[in-house]
């Protein structure tokens, strides 16, 4: 066991057939550097996207990511390699209480999102986790993650101001449209990571015609210093507000838990005793990201692709990771250049990832083979996506709830309320719904 705690796995150089590098032991360190770099260029394409959608930082976004990261492989013992990025989850909320009460209020929400998630960990951690399979089964996470990515459509869209101002996909149709057919043809014209990257490629591309066709304003990248801490936001607390971030909780939850199954799985290794540390972490993360302007984390499926086609899943590249993604979060001109990243590209790319996000939880039921046959199943679900979709709101004095905050509410409460009166009356039987969520890593990416 080397000082840093990892054992070197054979001579350091090659992994074997049927072999797996497993977290506590690394490569060499050369081979072990260029693995973590790759995490950083896997999570780099989805990360930035919620900052650059939601108005935040990139810069800001990237330097809490990077603490984030490493505060996790601290508090899950070196033992469950991820890397946290930004979540999706958190744009609708964002983006609701920006408009109502500035960006200090969505920082705010997003803190309170993390404290709330650190005490459902510490919960976890003390009392297990089958209270999370009673509460959320999967016809209940898939209605809740589809209804999210649902909901946020007209976003992808976008809406034009009065003196012509447009964002989303109006706001530049023809660069919008690269954008989204980069992304789809990437994705299925190559193996491997580059196509695991698809959406960053995306972005490139469609950046690259933005450039040719005006649309691109690098002033900002011109004056930026190449040295420099990023711009830190103080969060302010609204209760009116949290109503909009609560739902959140329930899908980093999910996210967390199917993120220590995946890893369980791919490495032979039994990880259940993980999931309260990991969610104690994201927890941390989200909270200390709130703290100073950050987006929201989450556990990051674009890195679970990397260490499946290398089958390297040393905590050590991880750290490497956290690492690279400090220094280039220390560089304001690197954020300026991210963040010229004009509405056309982040529409064309919305359009992709929203309605991904909307079938992720259709890919839950499927995978749960979930019986839609059964009114338990069908009704709730039915309910809650009409609720999400059209966005219904509701007032309650000084707390405001709209789509996502309602429509996951009615997920959970008419599901539970069927199914016990179901039970009571004896009108249905049980229907056979699995109670593991696989690759929840997945859910908002």
């Amino acid at each position: 066991m080397s000082s840093w705690g990892w054992t070197v796995h054979g001579d350091g150089r090659t992994v074997l057939p049927g072999e797996v590098v497993a977290p506590e032991e690394r490569l060499a360190w050369g081979r072990t550097v260029s693995i973590g770099m790759q995490h950083v260029v896997a999570m780099f394409g989805a990360t930035f996207l919620v900052p650059l959608i939601t108005g935040f930082s990139p810069q800001t976004t990237l330097f809490f990511s990077a603490l984030g990261t490493a505060l996790f492989l601290l508090v899950t013992r070196n033992r469950l390699p991820s890397y946290l990025g930004s979540s999706f989850a958190f744009i609708a909320p964002v983006t609701a209480a920006t408009a109502t009460g500035g960006q200090s209020v969505a920082v705010g929400g997003i803190l309170v999102t993390g404290l709330a998630l650190l005490v459902v960990g510490i919960v976890a951690h003390l009392a297990g986790t089958r209270w999370i399979d009673a509460l959320m089964p999967p016809v209940v996470t898939g209605t809740i993650v589809a209804l999210i990515g649902l909901n946020l459509a007209p976003a992808a869209w976008g809406s034009c101001e009065p003196d012509g101002t447009c964002s989303g996909f109006r706001a530049a149709p023809v660069t919008a449209t690269v954008t989204l057919l980069a992304i789809v043809l990437v994705t299925v014209l190559f193996r491997g990571l580059l196509g695991r990257l698809s959406i960053l490629v995306g972005v490139l591309v469609g950046y690259a015609v933005a450039l040719v066709r005006g649309e691109v304003d690098l002033a900002a990248v011109r004056e930026a210093a190449w040295i420099g801490l990023p711009p830190f936001v103080t969060p302010t607390v609204d209760w009116s507000v949290l109503g909009l971030f609560l739902p959140v909780v329930l899908v980093l939850v999910a996210e967390n838990v199917g993120h220590v199954k995946s890893v369980a799985a791919m490495t032979g290794k039994d990880l259940d005793p993980m999931v309260g540390r990991a969610l104690m972490a994201d927890g941390l993360a989200t909270t200390l990201a709130g703290t100073g302007g950050g987006s929201g984390t989450t556990t990051y499926a674009e890195n679970i692709g990397v260490m499946a086609a290398s089958r390297v899943y040393s905590t050590a590249a991880y750290w490497v990771a956290a690492a690279t993604a400090l220094v280039l979060a220390l560089s304001p001109k690197f954020g300026a250049v991210v963040a010229t990243i004009p509405a056309g590209v982040l529409g064309g790319a919305a359009t992709v990832l929203y309605g991904m996000i909307g079938l992720l939880g259709a890919r839950i039921w499927v995978q749960n083979r979930v019986d839609f046959s059964a009114p338990v199943n069908l009704m709730p679900a039915a309910v809650a996506l009409i609720v999400g979709i059209a966005n219904f709101t509701w007032d309650a004095g000084d707390l405001r709830f709209e789509g996502i905050a309602i429509g996951t509410a009615v997920a959970i409460g008419l599901y539970h309320l069927m199914r016990v009166v179901a039970r009571w009356r004896g009108t249905h039987d049980e229907p056979a719904t699995p109670a593991s969520v696989p690759g929840g890593d997945e859910l908002t990416r």
